[in-house]
């Protein structure tokens, strides 16, 4: 039986996402331009009036990647202020978190699965196993985030299907 590492099982399912989030920007600014409309007007869509923006979406998917990579090999996570306002600069943060999450080698992952994981949130503290983080908090914000960024395109016509969410 083969043991799933860390690594394995974290930075690669990242990047395949981040990539495929990219295409997904891509495809939104060209619809953008081809039926002119101001790009901003999609960057700024909402699912619900009480939920973020397209914009800020990609910014706590890209988070949650270079966050769970920096958790998982013990090192301090790299801040990145959100200040994006353009489809270029959501793909070069992209681009910068691609290169964060694969500048941790995979060895630096070594005993991970155990490694205590804390995590700030407003009120609270939470405590994690390096394996229950990533199955019970990174994986499901950074997915959560990923699919509403693409519901977002999704529901402001640009046409994407299941493809462009899953394969790059």
């Amino acid at each position: 039986m083969t043991k799933l590492s860390m690594h394995a099982i974290s930075a690669p399912v990242f990047v395949r996402m981040l990539n495929n989030l990219s295409a997904i920007l891509t495809k939104a600014e060209n619809h953008a331009k081809a039926k002119d409309i101001d790009p901003a007007t999609l960057l700024n869509a909402r699912l619900a009036p009480d939920m973020f923006p397209l914009m800020r979406q990609v910014q706590i998917a890209t988070d949650h990647a270079k966050g769970a990579a920096a958790r998982l090999t013990g090192h301090q996570i790299e801040a990145i202020e959100d200040t994006e306002t353009t489809f270029a600069e959501l793909q070069a943060r992209i681009r910068r978190v691609i290169g964060i999450v694969e500048s941790f080698k995979p060895d630096a992952y070594d005993g991970a699965e155990s490694r205590e994981i804390s995590v700030k949130i407003p009120n609270a503290e939470l405590k994690f196993s390096g394996l229950d983080y990533v199955n019970q908090w990174a994986m499901p914000n950074f997915y959560f985030h990923a699919t509403t960024a693409y519901a977002i395109l999704r529901a402001n016509g640009v046409e994407l299907g299941k493809r462009d969410f899953l394969m790059s």
